[in-house]
């Protein structure tokens, strides 16, 4: 049960924004930490304390007051790999793998299609989604970057925006220098934002040469900003590297200067032990995304391997056109269930570790661990409230284990980002979602009626 009220005066109370009471507050830090009836305060966006919700209606007169009495209340879920205008792509060239549904599916449909216009409607119906589903930060890779920070902007969402770079012209930019000097304008624009940050985004060793790379690599260092890359996706573009240079990817990229503490590196599925050491010894993030892996038939990312080498492990959901969903529920599940597969440890990937990576690994691997990832006293109040009372969720012995393995994202009854209640009992507070709907629907119509036209861009 969910019940909202106005607090009423106490003696001497400290006033305050918020006062949330849940059932379990699972704060991710310390690790596999469980707070029975417990409240998180909250005041000017941040988060002031957790404490038992007896002694926190003692010591607080909040503005407003929640009373989750049914819930889990978690830090909100980090989205760490997604390309959020290709919603509009979604289900738009099934069933392919990889290379054939990039280079004669995607790419097509995205020099058709692409626009500004497009990439806002479509950033803006994954933010719908990911909010709904517990997402309060999520990192982008994908063109028209000033197009997805605006929208994010213009909703409350916390958001890494990619400064995408990639050899061949596109209709965001012609060149290297045209796609750095955009991306770094991005940049200037939201450096001293409280909700959009940056990194560069070069798109994968295969698409970027390595003069660009070199030239990311001196700017994130001038600049202090992570960078995010798909990396060691498939066997193909393993092969096909050893083959053309003698080197695989990510030796390519440690003598170019890209492996190092601020790479976030994307889907890693073929690694050996000796380049598991070094991605350790490196400081690489891993950034798993292990849905359109296995969707594509792209290969396992060996999880608790990394974990085992101290590797910080990350959880994302690439882009719905390869997924087909923005669910972090389902990929956490996913996640946990085939690292012991792949493993062959029914230990392997507990629960509380697979929260960890869809959570405070994630603010990690973006270098906002001192903003966001946890329920700790001084962060931000980015917060997720699930409702373990349903049938579905009944009952509940280890709410950890329960959110991970059993809950599903229409459980997310209300979300905070930067303590702005952006989902109230499942309804969207800063986004239109009749309208969201309506544009949908709309691109839908006008893609498919090209497609089935004679020549109109051979999509599936």
């Amino acid at each position: 049960m969910q019940t909202t009220r106005e607090s009423h005066h106490k003696t001497n109370p400290e006033t305050i924004d918020t006062l949330i009471h849940a059932r379990w507050v699972i704060p991710v830090e310390p690790h596999d930490t469980v707070l029975d009836h417990h409240a998180v305060a909250i005041h000017e966006g941040r988060i002031v304390a957790l404490l038992p919700s007896v002694k926190a209606s003692e010591r607080y007169r909040p503005e407003v007051e929640h009373r989750l009495d049914t819930h889990a209340v978690i830090p909100g879920l980090i989205n760490t790999h997604t390309h959020a205008a290709m919603s509009l792509f979604r289900g738009l060239a099934d069933d392919l793998p990889l290379m054939d549904w990039l280079q004669n599916h995607i790419w097509p449909a995205e020099g058709k299609w692409i626009s500004p216009e497009f990439v806002a409607d479509g950033t803006r119906l994954a933010i719908a989604e990911m909010l709904r589903g517990g997402t309060t930060c999520f990192n982008d890779m994908y063109f028209f970057p000033d197009e997805t920070a605006r929208v994010a902007d213009n909703t409350g969402m916390r958001a890494m925006v990619g400064l995408i770079l990639i050899d061949f012209p596109t209709v965001w930019a012609t060149n290297a220098d045209e796609y750095l000097h955009k991306g770094i304008e991005v940049h200037d624009h939201y450096r001293h934002h409280p909700l959009i940050h940056t990194a560069f985004a070069p798109h994968a060793p295969y698409t970027v040469s390595g003069q660009p790379l070199q030239r990311v690599v001196t700017f994130a260092e001038e600049m202090d900003l992570p960078i995010h890359m798909h990396v060691h996706e498939t066997t193909h573009e393993v092969d096909e590297a050893s083959a053309q240079t003698g080197l695989r990817p990510l030796a390519r990229l440690t003598q170019l200067g890209v492996v190092s503490p601020r790479l976030a590196a994307v889907h890693m599925t073929q690694l050996s032990d000796g380049e598991i050491a070094h991605l350790a010894n490196s400081g690489t993030h891993v950034v798993h995304c292990p849905e359109s892996n296995l969707k594509l038939a792209s290969g396992f990312c060996p999880v608790q391997k990394l974990l085992d080498a101290g590797i910080n492990v990350a959880l994302g959901t690439d882009g719905a056109a390869s997924n087909n969903d923005l669910d972090m529920f389902g990929e956490m599940r996913s996640a946990a269930l085939l690292a012991k597969a792949v493993a062959g440890n029914a230990s392997a990937v507990t629960a509380a570790q697979t929260l960890h990576m869809a959570t405070l690994g994630g603010a990690r691997a973006l270098g906002l661990d001192d903003t966001t990832g946890s329920l700790t006293p001084g962060k931000a109040a980015d917060i997720t409230a699930i409702d373990l009372g349903a049938l579905e969720t009944q009952p509940v012995y280890h709410p950890i284990s329960q959110l991970v393995y059993a809950a599903g994202r229409e459980q997310v009854s209300d979300v905070w980002v930067a303590g702005r209640h952006l989902l109230k009992a499942r309804e969207l507070t800063t986004l239109d979602q009749t309208s969201i709907i309506e544009k949908a629907h709309a691109w839908a119509e006008k893609i498919q009626a090209a497609d089935e036209q004679p020549g109109g861009g051979g999509m599936a």
